[in-house]
């Protein structure tokens, strides 16, 4: 077959936004920039002629830690290879790193035979926010807290330092960012953006149940009362799910946290709601 696999400028990012929308996983309005952001090479098209016919995102972190996402081939296209080049060329770029990755269940053997190992399961949650309150004064906008706390912060639950994805997102238009400071401490902080549909609440990172559950009620009401809102939460976290419990949200699907290497430490029970099923 002539296919060609190469990396992703900035400016083609749409292509492989509008490839997951096409999957239903509903991306962020500006996902694009701050996934580009994280690696400036991590992203392959599979390319027949001059049609886009598959993708793979291989974000190599500090050269040590990797994460595999956004893997899809278009439909017309599946099951002739393209995948397993797509696959091959991924992993590749990641030799020599702890690579995790969030897949379906489904896929979980698949994974196993390219040695991977299960970590923990992740669920989606959804809902719809619910208007009203007023924030403790705790809360104050993400933007007043320094990019060095922010970035400390993340290290606590990812493996590998990632600031200028970070501040990427945490920019990112159609987005507001929360944080909870406890005596000038960060306690908590969360984001939530538009999506194709909706919005999303990612991450979501608190010290304790009572500062997750007011950081999700007050970015929950950045947004209109009564629209769709999802967050990715780590199974393991039982006062995590429990939140989103409460909060009337249920499980829609679930995918598989999976590492290839030594599972990182990560402190799990911080995590309400991931950053990124595509990038960790």
């Amino acid at each position: 077959m002539d296919l060609t696999i190469r990396s992703l400028d900035l400016a083609e990012m749409p292509l492989v936004i509008e490839m997951a929308a096409r999957e239903g996983w509903n991306p962020g309005l500006h996902d694009g920039a701050s996934f580009h952001a994280a690696d400036l090479g991590g992203f392959l098209v599979a390319e027949h002629g001059r049609e886009a016919i598959g993708c793979i995102g291989a974000v190599s972190y500090a050269g040590r830690f990797g994460f595999i996402g956004l893997y899809i081939v278009a439909p017309a296209w599946r099951g002739k290879g393209v995948g397993l080049r797509l696959w091959r060329a991924g992993m590749a770029r990641l030799a020599g790193h702890v690579v995790g990755l969030d897949g379906v269940p489904a896929q979980q053997d698949n994974y196993r035979r390219s040695g991977f190992a299960l970590a923990w399961n992740n669920a989606r949650f959804a809902g719809v926010a619910r208007g009203g309150g007023t924030a403790p004064s705790q809360i104050v906008p993400l933007a007043t807290v320094e990019a060095s706390s922010l970035a400390a912060d993340d290290r606590r639950v990812f493996p590998a330092p990632r600031d200028a994805f970070l501040r990427a997102w945490v920019a990112m238009p159609d987005a507001t960012g929360l944080a909870w400071l406890q005596d000038g401490r960060l306690a908590g902080w969360g984001l939530i953006r538009r999506c194709r549909e909706g919005h999303k609440v990612a991450p979501l990172l608190a010290d304790d149940p009572q500062v997750a559950r007011a950081l999700f009620a007050a970015l929950c009401a950045a947004v209109p009362a009564g629209d769709a809102v999802s967050i990715d939460v780590p199974l393991p976290n039982a006062d995590a799910v429990a939140m989103a419990r409460a909060e009337g949200m249920r499980s829609v699907f679930e995918t598989a946290r999976m590492y290839a290497g030594a599972a990182p430490p990560c402190e799990l029970q911080r995590v309400y709601g991931l950053t990124s099923f595509e990038l960790g």
